[in-house]
């Protein structure tokens, strides 16, 4: 069996020693291939040439920015011709996780442990035994996400951190939070919420002022809990969509609480939610923040979403 893994060199939960340690056990089982990135975006070319060039697996060691340009290189790769006709999760090589970021929440979400030895022990299990896991994933336009999409609020919030980051803050619940309450009190489109949610054959909903998807939950950890804009998404269903329409700091504060209960169920007249969704387009009237698992992208006034069935095979 051939194996690439893809380390992030900047993993904030791995060292060297930890590095060599894991190579050697994935070495004991496959035969391994070891790449360093050096800039954003160097995974997602890894992937597609391992994919391209027959490898049976793609191990990731970093957190869920790696992982979401890992898939991405996967799923846009070209596989030999003898592979075609298959489903995308048999036609290309089969997706492990090693955690090595800060929150780690696809990882998390199929049940890995956050710990990297320990999540390392489960994926040399699942190669020997063969065991995998089917999913799917979500699509914003042409880019593939595993877990989470967003605009507005959800996604400036995440530009706050990723600029924080850069300053030279450390990733905590501590900065999400003060990210998010900063955001909320600087007023931006809190008085003509600037979102629609169109979709085929339903009228637009319109009015909204932040719009979550998910693909998967939870949508995040603080810490060790788990917060669930929506409680129901699953890899196994299409995507599910939590939408805000004000902005208010009262009305936001009260559909924050709802998410971050131990019993999360947002609802009220504030809230706009919407379950195993195949295909949606959000539109903005201005330019959007917009983030694809937890990376800020920039800016957009129109993504068009799609639910994407039985996409991967992933180790876990």
């Amino acid at each position: 069996m051939r194996a690439l893994l893809v380390v992030n060199p900047k993993a904030t939960t791995t060292n060297e020693r930890s590095r060599d340690v894991l190579v050697r056990a994935l070495r004991s089982q496959v035969e391994l291939t070891v790449e360093y990135t050096r800039k954003r975006g160097h995974a997602a070319g890894l992937a597609r040439a391992a994919a391209e060039s027959g490898v049976d697996v793609v191990v990731t060691l970093g957190g869920d920015g790696t992982v979401n340009e890992a898939v991405n290189g996967l799923m846009t790769s070209a596989p030999g011709l003898a592979s075609h006709g298959t489903s995308p999760a048999f036609r290309l090589p089969a997706l492990a996780v090693v955690p090595g970021g800060s929150t780690n929440v696809f990882a998390r979400a199929l049940g890995l442990p956050r710990d990297w030895a320990e999540g390392t022990s489960v994926i040399i299990d699942g190669l020997t035994s063969g065991r995998h896991r089917v999913i799917g994933l979500g699509r914003a336009d042409d880019r593939y996400f595993t877990f989470t999409a967003g605009l507005g609020l959800d996604a400036a919030v995440t530009r706050r951190v990723e600029q924080a980051r850069l300053r030279g803050r450390t990733s905590t619940p501590a900065l999400y939070v003060r990210s998010l309450i900063g955001q909320v009190l600087s007023g931006e489109d809190r008085k003509a919420p600037p979102l629609s949610i169109e979709r085929p054959g339903e009228e637009p909903e319109s009015g909204l002022g932040t719009v979550i998807i998910q693909n998967t939950a939870p949508w995040t950890y603080v810490g060790e809990r788990p917060i669930n804009p929506n409680p129901q998404a699953s890899f196994d269903r299409g995507l599910d969509v939590l939408a805000v329409r004000s902005l208010g700091v009262a009305t936001t504060t009260r559909t924050v609480t709802q998410m971050t209960s131990r019993n999360a169920d947002p609802h009220g007249r504030n809230v706009l939610r919407l379950h195993d969704q195949e295909e949606f387009t959000v539109v903005a009237a201005r330019p959007q923040s917009f983030q694809l698992d937890g990376d800020y992208l920039g800016e957009r006034q129109k993504v068009h979403f799609l639910s994407v069935p039985e996409a991967l095979r992933v180790i876990c």
